[in-house]
């Protein structure tokens, strides 16, 4: 029983090593264990702080990534934009080269197929007229080969030429 109800004397010495204990604690250690509370107070609130920064940091450097995606995107789709008409032009000045290269052997053909038939022509012509000196001077031998068809065919000439 003497525990639930102590003496004067207990109470008095333990009063007493309390009030030391709390006197050589205040004198030497309340201070630095304050002052390092303090500290770690501090070092969490920085750390709290550099945490907010970071995140917000990392906020702004999502948003950034995210305009630059964006613009690259932008930049890309331009670029295929201007390879597409880069493209289709070129495939319309082949298209425009071929069809006068085209045109021009065509013509250029046209022109050695008249050339060719000119002469042709003119090789026809040349051959008629063989044929036919070759035939007139057959017709004459024999219509002239005695001397009376010769004078009358002198005298058909000169009558001939004075109608003239």
């Amino acid at each position: 029983m003497e525990l639930v109800s102590p003496g004067i004397g207990l109470i008095f010495w333990m009063t007493l090593s309390f009030l030391i204990v709390l006197f050589i604690l205040k004198k030497f250690a309340w201070k630095p264990i304050m002052k390092s509370l303090h500290e770690r107070e501090n070092t969490i609130d920085e750390a709290l702080h550099a945490a907010d920064r970071a995140r917000e940091d990392m906020k702004k450097l999502k948003f950034d990534n995210e305009e630059l995606l964006k613009q690259a995107k932008e930049e890309r789709d331009e670029i295929l934009k201007a390879a597409r008409k880069v493209k289709d032009s070129i495939i319309e000045e082949s298209k425009i080269k071929a069809n006068e290269e085209a045109n021009r052997i065509i013509e250029s053909a046209k022109e050695a197929i008249k050339n060719e038939k000119l002469a042709a022509i003119t090789d026809l012509k040349n051959q008629l007229a063989t044929l036919s000196i070759d035939i007139a001077e057959k017709l004459i031998k024999e219509e002239l080969s005695t001397n009376i068809k010769q004078q009358d065919y002198i005298k058909k000439l000169v009558d001939e030429v004075n109608f003239n």
